[in-house]
């Protein structure tokens, strides 16, 4: 066998697949499992070879577990033998050779493997729980993006459909399920074999297999699909909320795409052990058990929300991306884009009273905050490998392709977006599509030229800044890509603007696809009613307050806004009289932090604006508020030390007011943002080191530990409680270390261990940090949550971490290198510091360490360090700093 498919990325199309005939069984106690795969394809050119994939397997390579079958117009079968077997590892190929040319046509191949049932989460794994105090394994599948390899051999790429027929052999106290309901269930000796019904054509990675010890609740839908959440046992309860999320949420989607769900049953499966929040496998979601789960006594207000919108999103792939699949990888946007943007469209007609696309706004920041490096990447991004594939698992695929269907929804119209959305499923139902097929259904449906739009927006990396100001009689606009940096890149959008003056009744939108822009006197005249106050400076508080001007109204457009300043400072006037909605008001915060950062505006500008915002309540501002006061913080203790403490004042009174209206408890009439919201201040407060809270804090945890069903610490408070407690702990004092840990190790519900973990590297003292860090390695925390323990890491922390990650990198990189996770450990560790030398410490680290899984995080961590330390000598060298930040110290003590 000749070594010319040793190098291929992709798989040649002369041999493709139609339906699999899969058979497995696992041995949950040796933890390996063995195989048979009858696979029926076609053979469509004249080639010696069969070319698939298979990773981690061995295969049988004997007369009656590896054969090609091939009959002819009902003649007896012709059983080929290939004459070489090659496995290239590094590819992930399997390569049959045979010594005659294979004749064209329909043909059956049937190979034998054995495999292992692994720890690293991905491909056939195992999970472990425990029943009866017994610790026990499971077995379950995890194929995106490129896994089901590692289970059977399989043309593994998304465009290479075909049906699936399975057959599973259990022991007999456990269960299997699988993508559609059992066919056949009968027992054999010590175990019992599962039968299932054949799939429709789908893609590999998205067939699932589990087997366990599990209960179940169920429902039925109004079209009589039946609905299962399964846990472990004694969990049923807390599956009841995402049950009636998801009954809910297919009815609304058989509505919104105009096709109903296509499989008889959707079962939703709660893994102990899992990677991702969840996998949208058809007909049999898995999940975090903090994903599915819902305690109604210990799990906070955020926890049912995110449990609601993960559901959401899970059920939106059920049509996007299940039923229509990307054709290649390069467009998985089409997949976690739309069903991050559905989600919260179906989130918001299921729970309106939680204002869910105010908070969307978070989405987009996040997208807006990594597509602003120049180490980003574009939407539709060329993939190569299946090992470049887990880093687009990232917030340009889902936030911002979330946020540029936003922002065409919003352009075109909802319903025309609707229509044509629904007329796309149905065109490319049980297909594969492009990003080019989408956007030639929308401009049909809606007569709009979306292709020539979008492809400014898809096809290129990065967004743009909208300059504004005032001219004679004028208002001039000009964009330029945005960058993080500072530096100004090349890219040019095809931007939708629109904007409102002095009131939302006084609207214009427009395209803007030039560097510049000039909107005449007249123009805007006519949109402001006749107010001239938009020309020329405003002398009073109340022309300013009448005459603002507001560019990307409710942000729905992906780009930053930046104003001269006396439009600045009319908005900063607008939102002190309440003049603004909260997404508006959301926007211009985040734009001016974002342009602060990048050192196109001074940090002092950025702190009288925040200013403004001293007796904000809406939750999503004040989320945005908080985050910004943490990086600010965090940059001024490097840059002016010496003003740190009256900085810290002055971001605890901001957040006081709130804070005090809300206090430690819940109230009656409390909203559903109102308790996330609490949690957030006061865990915010706690960390600046605001002593009333901390000492609050410390009484309320002690009575908690004293009586976990004490009404004084609520679940939504609790992460505040424990973050004030270790702020007070040191070597010698670590009493409240010791109790997180016995919160930690009683807690059977996943979000209560994520929220002791998330707390643990909160402390000043870098022995204890150390030793947390080390806790996260130890054999008791399982290793999906590591993640928890290293979003914890703040600046006290960060050289300690640091030092630990290079020391322990190697086990690192053995234990969570083969998948996304260890991405998490770059960014979260190495993003910390804002220094030149710095930057340079980590590159030359990851210099002989890089993968082709982490190389981007690597570079995008490495940039963000360097963009710190401009932003740091960028604070340095501001005038009158010091004084400033006295000044509003002192404005509400």
């Amino acid at each position: 066998m000749a070594d010319e498919f040793k190098g291929l990325a992709r798989l040649p199309g002369f041999v493709v697949p139609r339906r699999y005939d899969l058979r497995l069984k696992p041995d949950l106690s040796t933890c390996k499992f063995d195989g048979f795969v009858e696979i029926d394809v076609e053979i469509l050119q004249e080639t010696r070879n069969i070319v698939l994939n298979a990773a981690d397997l061995s295969v049988s390579n004997d007369g009656n577990s590896l054969w090609l079958k091939k009959s002819e117009n009902g003649a007896a079968s012709v059983v080929l033998r290939p004459s070489s077997v090659n496995l290239f590892e590094e590819n992930d190929i399997l390569a049959l050779g045979f010594d005659d040319v294979l004749p064209l046509g329909k043909a059956t191949l049937g190979i034998g493997f054995q495999g292992v049932l692994n720890d690293q989460m991905k491909g056939f794994y195992r999970s472990t729980f425990v029943l009866n105090g017994e610790k026990r394994n499971m077995a379950v599948t995890q194929f995106e993006p490129a896994d089901a390899r590692r289970c059977f051999p399989c043309w593994d790429e998304p465009a290479i459909k075909a049906t699936f027929k399975l057959t599973v052999e259990a022991p007999l106290d456990m269960i299997a399920l699988s993508n559609m309901p059992v066919l056949d269930e009968r027992i054999d000796g010590p175990t019992k074999i599962f039968c299932f019904e054949e799939t429709p054509i789908m893609s590999t990675y998205l067939v699932a297999i589990v087997v366990g010890v599990f209960e179940y609740i169920e429902d039925i839908t109004s079209d009589g699909t039946k609905v299962r959440v399964y846990c472990q046992v004694g969990k049923t309860d807390q599956g009841k909320f995402a049950l009636s999320v998801a009954v809910k949420t297919l009815g609304l989607y058989n509505e919104y795409f105009s096709i109903p769900y296509a499989l008889p049953k959707l079962d939703m499966i709660a893994i102990p052990d899992f990677a991702a929040g969840a996998m949208e496998n058809y007909g049999l979601v898995t999940y975090r058990e903090n994903a599915l789960l819902y305690d109604e006594r210990h799990s906070a207000a955020a926890n049912k929300q995110r449990v609601a919108i993960v559901v959401a999103h899970e059920l939106a792939h059920q049509w996007f991306g299940n039923l229509v699949t990307m054709e290649w990888w390069t467009h998985l946007w089409l997949n976690e884009g739309f069903a991050t943007w559905v989600s919260y469209l179906a989130t918001d007609v299921l729970f309106p009273e939680w204002n869910i696309w105010t908070q969307f706004l978070d989405q987009s920041t996040e997208g807006l905050r990594l597509d602003a490096l120049a180490e980003s990447h574009p939407i539709e991004v060329e993939i190569h490998h299946a090992r470049e594939i887990d880093e687009i698992f990232d917030a340009i695929s889902y936030k911002k392709g979330a946020s540029l269907i936003r922002m065409l929804q919003s352009y075109l119209g909802a319903e025309t977006f609707q229509r044509s959305l629904a007329a796309y499923i149905k065109k490319y139902a049980c297909m594969n599509a492009k990003t080019d097929d989408l956007w030639a259904v929308l401009s049909e449906g809606s007569g709009q030229p979306v292709n020539e739009l979008m492809d400014s927006w898809t096809k290129q990396k990065g967004y743009p800044v909208i300059h504004v100001k005032v001219g004679e009689n004028t208002l001039e606009f000009e964009q330029t890509q945005f960058l993080s940096s500072g530096s100004v890149g090349g890219g040019q959008w095809i931007v939708p603007i629109t904007l409102s003056c002095g009131s939302y009744d006084n609207r214009m939108s427009f395209l803007f696809d030039k560097q510049h822009k000039v909107v005449s006197s007249s123009e805007l005249l006519r949109l402001t009613s006749g107010n001239p106050n938009v020309f020329g400076k405003c002398v009073s508080e109340h022309e300013k307050r009448s005459s603002w001007l507001k560019v990307n109204i409710e942000q729905t457009g992906f780009y930053r806004v930046k104003y001269d300043d006396e439009l600045s400072s009319r908005l900063r006037i607008a939102i002190e009289a309440k003049c603004l909605t909260a997404t508006d008001r959301f926007g211009i915060l985040d734009d001016s932090y974002a342009l602060c950062r990048a050192s196109k505006q001074s940090l002092s500008s950025l702190l009288i604006l925040m200013d403004a915002y001293r007796d904000e309540l809406d939750y999503t501002v004040l989320s945005c508020l908080i985050n910004i006061s943490q990086k600010i913080a965090k940059i001024a203790s490097d840059a002016v030390p010496e003003s740190y403490g009256n900085l810290k004042h002055f971001l605890i009174n901001l957040l006081r007011f709130s804070a005090e209206k809300l206090g430690w408890e819940p109230r009656p009439g409390d909203s559903h943002s109102d308790s996330m919201l609490r949690g957030e201040l006061l865990t915010a407060l706690a960390l600046f080191g605001d002593d009333a809270i901390q000492t609050e804090a410390i009484r309320r945890f002690n009575a908690f530990v004293e009586d976990r069903s004490t009404p004084l610490l609520p679940p939504d408070t609790r992460k505040a409680a424990y973050v004030a407690i270790m702020q007070n702990v040191c070597t010698s004092k670590r009493s409240g270390y010791e109790s997180l840990l016995q919160i930690y190790r009683e807690s059977d519900l996943s979000q209560e261990k994520g929220r002791v973990l998330s707390s643990l590297a909160c402390c000043p003292d870098p022995d204890i940090v150390l030793e947390a860090l080390n806790f996260l390695l130890s054999p008791e925390v399982r290793s999906q949550d590591v993640v928890y323990g290293l979003a914890g890491i703040n600046k006290g922390g960060r050289d300690v971490a640091w030092q630990w990650m290079k020391e322990k990198w190697d086990h690192i990189s053995a234990t969570w290198g083969s998948g996304f996770l260890i991405t998490r450990f770059v960014s979260a560790v190495a993003s910390q510091f804002s220094s030149h030398d710095k930057a340079l410490e980590v590159e030359e680290f990851f210099a002989s360490r890089t993968k082709p899984s982490i190389a981007r995080t690597v570079k995008q961590s490495i940039e963000r360090i360097r963009v710190d330390a401009q932003w740091v000598k960028s604070v340095q060298e501001e005038q009158l700093l010091d004084a400033l930040i006295s000044e509003l110290a002192n404005k509400r003590s």
